[in-house]
């Protein structure tokens, strides 16, 4: 018996039913149901599909993830986007199989329930929800990693849920404008309109998760507040959830200015990918810098995030890891 086969067996076998009512069923199955025999490669047990219910049974952690991938699925096809075999091969590929990496107790707990896209919002790897863990027990919390890894969207996800839960009163995002040397007076526009490119990743997330409208509401009664990096000097930030985005283009100076604008009953998530630094050659990286200096920091935590939490195209992962051993080759050369 193969290890897969006696990890298996040494699990409850349990049954899931998910509702396919209004859902493209060929567009979900494929073509000669081409998707669901890939599914099926992955579960040690049985998958049916019964008029508007599909029915997985087979070991738990087997079948909570595949559900996870037929509710990603889903999202996407009612988002208009085509579910493909590398789509599908990606999906399945970034989740853990039993035997691999252990699945944390509680992985499939819901973060975030997203009323306008009456979805469930939830950590998709162990990274990710080691991330998750340190932004509930940590009052700073630096996320570093490659494109993709969700940095920045589970830290707005973690944001609206402290605001729901009245934990926090307001929500600010930051981003240094690199671009403009942080002189933004050149832009054309007000604040607002001269900011609104940097902080376009941020007002994404939110949008993907509240709505346009919302986002508008929020931002004119100062629930969430939007700010480049270099209006943050000599303020405190007190009872808010401060997202510092981009982090990787802050000199040491300001994110010691910034760092220290923690105020009480406030979170602070820095987020950032030190392979992408825009800075001058002379100038070191904030985020470089206090990762040096701040690790094993009582209070603080660095979550390293890599190809394994990345959940975009699959190519995504491969232009990482391509550039990764082309830097370290240089290196090695070096």
């Amino acid at each position: 018996m193969s290890d897969k086969k006696a990890a298996a067996g040494a699990e409850s076998i349990t049954e899931d039913r998910i509702s396919l009512a209004g859902v493209d069923q060929l567009g979900l199955l494929g073509g000669r149901d081409a998707n669901l025999r890939l599914l099926e490669e992955h579960l040690d047990g049985t998958i049916t599909v019964r008029g508007d219910t599909m029915v997985l049974r087979g070991p738990r952690r087997q079948v909570a993830r595949l559900r996870d991938v037929v509710e990603e699925l889903v999202m996407r096809l009612e988002r208009g986007q085509p579910v493909d075999e590398v789509t599908l091969e990606f999906l399945l590929s970034s989740r853990p199989q039993t035997g691999e990496a252990p699945v944390p107790e509680g992985a499939e707990a819901t973060l975030y329930f997203s009323a306008s896209t009456r979805r469930a919002v939830r950590a998709k790897s162990a990274g990710q929800l080691e991330y998750v863990a340190a932004i509930r027990d940590y009052d700073v919390v630096f996320a570093i990693g490659p494109a993709g890894t969700g940095k920045t969207y589970l830290a707005v996800v973690m944001a609206l849920d402290y605001l729901k839960r009245r934990l926090v009163d307001r929500i600010i995002l930051v981003r240094p404008a690199v671009e403009a040397g942080e002189q933004l007076g050149f832009l054309p526009g007000d604040l607002q309109e001269k900011i609104n490119p940097y902080l376009r990743p941020l007002y994404d997330a939110l949008a993907d998760l509240i709505g346009p409208g919302r986002i508008s509401r929020y931002m004119s009664n100062g629930i969430i507040e939007a700010s480049p990096l270099a209006y943050m000097r000599g303020r405190t930030l007190n009872n808010a959830f401060v997202i510092l985005d981009e982090a990787q283009n802050t000199t040491v100076g300001q994110m010691k200015m910034f760092l220290t604008r923690l105020g009480f009953q406030s979170k602070v998530v820095v987020t950032g990918d030190v392979t992408q630094i825009d800075l001058r050659q002379n100038e070191k990286s904030g985020l470089v810098h206090v990762r040096e200096i701040l690790a094993g920091t009582d209070g603080v935590a660095f979550i390293e995030l890599g190809t394994r939490d990345v959940l975009r195209h699959p190519l995504v992962c491969r232009i990482v890891d391509a550039f990764q051993e082309a830097e370290q080759h240089g290196n090695g050369r070096a």
